[in-house]
């Protein structure tokens, strides 16, 4: 059963209530040493009095005033120590729910209790730390993979092409020379296999890094990437870039690229679309991409933890999410079964490129 949560009435109580404000402020241990003290300090009064009274009350009289004197310590303890412990107990709520991978919340400092908000505060910066930590890690492992993407491509291009490129000229120049019509269909055949070969290991360098995104930028890049991926796939691209009037910086323009080709190869491997739609748009609060497809969709809430099994679909999400994640991002997708799917990603504008939009504006 979900309790309501009486956080904002407490605080609207303690604002109208100095001395209640004031009282609020001691720290919990203190809270408990007063308060069990004023306890006590009440059952040696009343005991007092009763010992001085025995004679009129009798034994039932004292076995009485033992059961209430009781009840009353344990029921006043309670209410005491839940309010004193409030803090403490809403900072473990929240721990277990960045337990359970909520690595958004973050604990309340409501200056009530100092060692609760000196607790809530560390532990706060603890969270903060841990996020740091791990988009610099993602960070530097993305930056790790692109550079050894890139190095790969260049190889291919380089080294293997110019190896094949060369295999073909040998294999032209052996066919002129050849004389029977069978040796030369031979010839032809292997040669046609090393062109396929040569055509099939370019393309694979352009995926790995186009050098449209290192030498032209971000919007030109993806031109290219929808017109060689019309080419491959039975789907029908709209592509539209709105803004942009210059380059973005070199990571950001990866991250960017990287989404959008995972969401368009999702949509190849997954979606069974006929046609999609990507959309890019640049403007003073930052930069929106949006892909949808007609496809057969899926359950998007399904997909929304770490990815089972057989689930590769899920795996990229994860990293087109970790990736947005990178830059203070965010992606949101939104799908059901026969309806298609709409992939959000939205990155708010680097500091340099903030300033001036704003001076621009002035």
């Amino acid at each position: 059963m979900a309790h309501a949560d009486t956080r904002p009435i407490y605080r609207g109580i303690l604002k109208r209530n100095t001395l209640l404000r004031q009282l609020f402020r001691i720290p919990a241990l203190y809270k408990v040493l007063i308060a069990n003290s004023f306890i006590i300090f009440v059952g040696a009064t009343a005991g007092t009095w009763l010992a001085t009274h025995i004679n009129t009350y009798g034994p039932s009289g004292l076995l009485i005033f033992v059961v209430i004197g009781w009840s009353m310590s344990v029921i006043l303890n309670f209410v005491l120590l839940q309010i004193a412990f409030r803090p403490l107990i809403e900072l473990g709520r929240i721990m277990g729910r960045v337990r359970e991978g909520d690595r958004t919340q973050r604990a309340d400092v409501t200056g009530f209790d100092p060692l609760a908000d000196q607790l809530a505060g560390t532990f706060n910066m603890m969270l903060e730390a841990i996020d740091d930590a791990n988009r610099q890690r993602a960070s530097q492992i993305t930056n790790a993979m692109e550079e050894e993407r890139k190095r790969i491509a260049r190889e291919l291009h380089d080294e293997t092409s110019q190896v094949l490129t060369s295999l073909l000229i040998s294999l032209a120049v052996l066919e002129e020379s050849v004389k029977t019509q069978d040796a030369r269909d031979r010839i032809a055949d292997t040669r046609m296999l090393a062109h396929q070969t040569l055509r099939a290991i370019r393309n694979l360098s352009i995926d790995l890094r186009p050098s449209a995104l290192d030498d032209l930028g971000l919007v030109p890049a993806l031109r290219w990437y929808v017109k060689e991926y019309q080419q491959k796939f039975p789907v029908s691209i709209s592509f539209q870039a709105v803004g942009f009037k210059e380059r973005l910086n070199n990571d950001l323009e990866t991250v960017l690229y990287r989404i959008v080709q995972e969401a368009l190869t999702n949509i190849a491997k997954h979606a069974q679309a006929q046609n999609a739609t990507v959309m890019l748009k640049e403007d003073q609060d930052g930069i929106y991409a949006t892909i949808t497809d007609d496809g057969r969709g899926f359950n998007a809430d399904q997909l929304r933890g770490s990815p089972g099994a057989g689930q590769e679909r899920g795996w990229g999400l994860v990293g087109m999410r970790e990736r947005a994640d990178l830059f203070d991002g965010t992606l949101n997708i939104e799908s059901q079964p026969g309806k298609g799917t709409t992939v959000q990603v939205y990155i708010p504008l680097p500091k340099e490129k903030l300033k001036k939009y704003n001076y621009e504006k002035v």
